[in-house]
């Protein structure tokens, strides 16, 4: 008898013990040889509880990096009417931000320039192929049972998108998440917006993710992880300007 996942002997049918016990060498017996119970996986690992190096290792008192942890910023200049975020209108929304940071988007010089140069070729965000806002999004990120723009655009010539997410505070729109990359794909789940990147590493990516907190009424960092693909191809994956700031389902 095999023993079970819980260190038993497994349990063998009474019609089939005694035809065990009874049938000659010689005679097969059909049907006994599964008793349908449950079978050993194999020894446990020994459990090892953690270690944590460096005890005496002075606390740090202040971040190392300004990674935009929290980002709350009203947008002004843009209408919501209602204080519905869905009649707010996206490329007045990218238009305020580029007039907002003239070092990243105007001039000769400016890394994202093309950005501005293209957003007089915009209409209705998607339908032109120069316009580098794309098709808005909509959804309830923070519980709160009202929707919120998730709302993407092109940095050009930078091969890079930007990542946006803004809600209605007070019949105002206000920024709660924000970040730029190399972007392959974008997931709304839950109260989290979920940005894949590609890596330097052949067959890994970048998953990162924004969940909403309501003591700060923003999008949070909260993982940040590199995951195996598979594909084995590496990617060149461009870096963005440094004044860039870290921080898809209903229409």
């Amino acid at each position: 008898m095999l023993p079970s996942r819980r260190g038993r002997p497994a349990r063998v049918p009474a019609a089939c013990a005694v035809l065990l016990a009874t049938a000659a060498a010689s005679v097969a017996v059909v049907g006994c040889g599964d008793t349908g119970g449950l079978r050993s996986a194999g020894a446990t690992p020994t459990a090892v509880s953690p270690a944590r190096p460096w005890p005496d290792l002075t606390p740090a008192s202040s971040p190392a990096y300004d990674i935009g942890e929290v980002d709350h910023e009203v947008i002004d200049g843009v209408a919501v009417p209602g204080g519905d975020v869905r009649r707010a209108d996206p490329v007045a929304v990218v238009r305020a931000e580029v007039a907002a940071h003239p070092d990243d988007y105007a001039g000769d010089k400016a890394p994202y320039r093309e950005t501005a140069r293209r957003m007089a070729d915009c209409g209705t965000p998607g339908e032109s192929d120069r316009c580098p806002v794309l098709r808005p999004y909509y959804r309830d990120l923070t519980g709160d049972g009202r929707p919120e723009l998730t709302l993407g655009f092109r940095l050009l010539p930078e091969k890079l998108t930007a990542v946006r997410v803004y809600g209605v505070d007070k019949g105002r729109l206000v920024r709660i998440m924000s970040y730029e990359d190399a972007v392959s794909a974008v997931e709304l789940a839950g109260r989290s917006v979920i940005v894949r990147s590609p890596s330097e590493v052949a067959g890994y990516e970048y998953r990162l993710q924004w969940t909403w907190d309501a003591d700060q009424r923003a999008m949070l960092l909260t993982h940040d992880e590199m995951l195996r693909t598979g594909d084995g191809a590496g990617v060149e994956r461009p870096s963005p300007s440094p004044s860039a700031s870290p921080s898809a389902d209903t229409r």
